[in-house]
């Protein structure tokens, strides 16, 4: 099977056909799906998605940097509050975003680091986001007396430099999406390079959907034509990406079970 370790399956683009688009990831080999909360707004819809189908989908929690306004802390306790009512399986979608409001960056700082507590308390991986802000996220975590063990980099497209970095960090992955199959994206030497045991395939639905599917609404159905890129840069069999992959996305989330 393939597993979508990250999509947001519960945003307002699927009411229409929740269940259905459900389905086509089941029959397109989708086994896993991994939901990373954004806010507040979202918890109640992020519980009622993943009753939808849990042995498919699996919730994760957490406040989104681009999230992080002047009432971050009373967001936080709210969070918090629910991590304590449910089994989460990571701590997500959290970090630095540097692109849409750098001037709130000692906010999302100070949330980010509360967040990697959590996961460090609660030995849970972080999905971590940080576009425009990798070198700043490397660094934070390098700094970090209690540092998480597990995480993903959403969306990576750095460079080897910040591969090593990261590596040196802990059992920190990379997540690949639909950017990967963008013609002019940049990313195929580094593609080629990552160590692919700690490569895991994301879709990030329903933004960034993949060429042929690019400027439409992304769904986890769509990992395989992301996973026949990966292969296509790797040279390698579509079938080794399906199982190693799956293997990588099962360790990032070992704490609750295979």
């Amino acid at each position: 099977m393939f597993i979508d370790t990250h999509a947001h399956l519960y945003a307002s683009e699927f009411d229409a056909d929740r269940m259905e688009m459900i389905r086509r990831a089941e029959n397109a080999g989708v086994g896993r799906i991994y939901l990373p909360n954004v806010d507040v707004t979202t918890v109640d819809a992020l519980s009622a998605t993943t009753q939808m189908a849990p042995d498919l989908l699996f919730p994760l929690m957490g406040l989104h940097p681009r999230n992080v306004k002047q009432d971050y802390i009373s967001q936080l306790k709210n969070i918090e509050a629910a991590l304590s009512k449910k089994n989460y399986y990571g701590i997500g979608e959290i970090g630095i975003d540097l692109y849409w409001d750098p001037a709130s960056f000692l906010l999302q700082k100070n949330a980010f680091e509360i967040q990697c507590q959590w996961a460090h308390d609660l030995n849970l991986p972080v999905i971590i986001h940080s576009r425009e802000a990798v070198d700043v996220v490397i660094e934070l975590l390098e700094k970090m007396p209690h540092r998480p063990s597990k995480g993903v980099f959403h969306c990576f497209g750095g460079t080897l430099d910040q591969v090593a970095r990261i590596e040196a960090l802990g059992e920190y992955y990379f997540g690949l999406g639909g950017v990967i199959t963008f013609k002019n994206s940049g990313l195929g030497e580094m593609v080629s390079s990552l160590p692919l045991e700690k490569v895991v395939l994301e879709t990030d639905a329903p933004y960034l959907a993949p060429v042929p599917f690019r400027g439409k609404r992304n769904e986890s159905a769509y990992l395989v034509p992301i996973a026949k890129k990966l292969a296509e840069l790797r040279n390698i069999s579509l079938e080794i990406i399906e199982k190693q992959t799956t293997i990588n996305a099962l360790n990032l989330y070992s704490k609750n079970g295979i």
